[in-house]
């Protein structure tokens, strides 16, 4: 049940007649029913939500929505978006981290337009003291996104993290050459169908797999973040942390946007770090159908999430 749920609103998020139903409804007003987990379509509505999330303590990291790109001129399209993002969000005062897709900036186009286009974003970000993640993909991506990431590191970008999925058997090696390297990595559980071959199909044993490798990074990662919802999972990695003595700023825990807000309250309370993953833009769709498809019944998941903190 666990991939199957996966799979069907995988399917979902390319059906492009429930993208335009969605697109006319799903944000038309706060109470839309995607409005509670998409920051709205513009970066004003992004950064006015960033300012109540530091209000409450909450770190940020902004993601302008899109992917899939495949021409030149919209991978310098959203490379441009990006430039301009970065300069909206240093006049607004707020926090200067920002999340991206390979897939926005041409890596289906080809490797060099992808890495140039990167570069051009990473040079600002330099400039004005913005830290910029990029976002794991599902596997096709995997390797090239690690030798895009390598091949910055290598040039001296070290305002620069990638995401990891504790999901992909192969993810052990691959955390393990990003701790060699210093790099920062947000690990997650992972959002997308992959077969059996490469990825475990069991929760429980992406349960298992995420506990470790968020163990491994408390160990040897170099400022982790441990992206994750899950309560059962959360109390595993406080009490390692607790256990080995590893201080509460060096490490962070990362949730999405209107999920959980009860949990990432209390953590905040308990005085950990906890940095809230801020969406926006008109491409919402995909990002709203995986955030649904990421375990089994997970519109029951949310539902119950409403009622609780209600």
């Amino acid at each position: 049940m666990y991939g199957g749920a996966k799979a069907f609103f995988h399917a979902l998020s390319r059906s492009a007649r429930l993208k335009r139903l969605a697109s006319r409804h799903g944000l038309a007003t706060p109470e839309s029913f995607a409005s509670r987990f998409i920051a709205g379509e513009t970066i004003e509505s992004a950064i006015e939500a960033s300012r109540r999330l530091q209000a409450q303590g909450r770190l940020i990291t902004l993601d302008h929505l899109g992917e899939g790109v495949r021409t030149y001129e919209g991978a310098a399209a959203a490379t441009r978006e990006y430039v301009s993002l970065m300069h909206v969000i240093e006049a607004s005062g707020i926090e200067r981290n920002i999340s991206l897709k390979l897939t926005q900036l041409g890596i289906d186009v080809d490797r060099a337009t992808c890495i140039d286009n990167l570069r051009r974003i990473l040079q600002p970000a330099g400039r004005h003291a913005f830290f910029v993640r990029i976002d794991m993909e599902n596997s096709p991506y995997t390797e090239r996104t690690l030798d895009v990431f390598e091949t910055l590191w290598a040039q001296g970008d070290r305002h620069l993290g990638v995401a990891l999925q504790a999901a992909l058997r192969r993810t052990d090696g691959d955390l393990r050459r990003m701790n060699e390297l210093g790099a920062r990595v947000r690990l997650v559980k992972g959002a997308y169908k992959e077969p059996a071959s490469i990825a475990y199909q069991r929760r429980e044993d992406v349960d298992a797999a995420f506990v470790r490798l968020a163990r491994e990074l408390l160990d040897a990662g170099t400022y982790p973040a441990i992206a994750t919802h899950d309560e059962a999972t959360l109390a595993q990695v406080c009490a390692y942390a607790d256990a080995r003595g590893v201080a509460r700023d060096r490490f962070e825990f990362q949730m999405l946007y209107g999920i959980r807000r009860d949990l990432q309250a209390s953590l905040v309370e308990r005085g950990y770090r906890l940095r809230v993953y801020v969406p926006f833009g008109r491409e919402w769709f995909p990002y709203f159908m995986r955030r649904l498809g990421e375990r089994p019944a997970n519109l029951g998941f949310v539902v119950r999430a409403l009622l609780r903190e209600r």
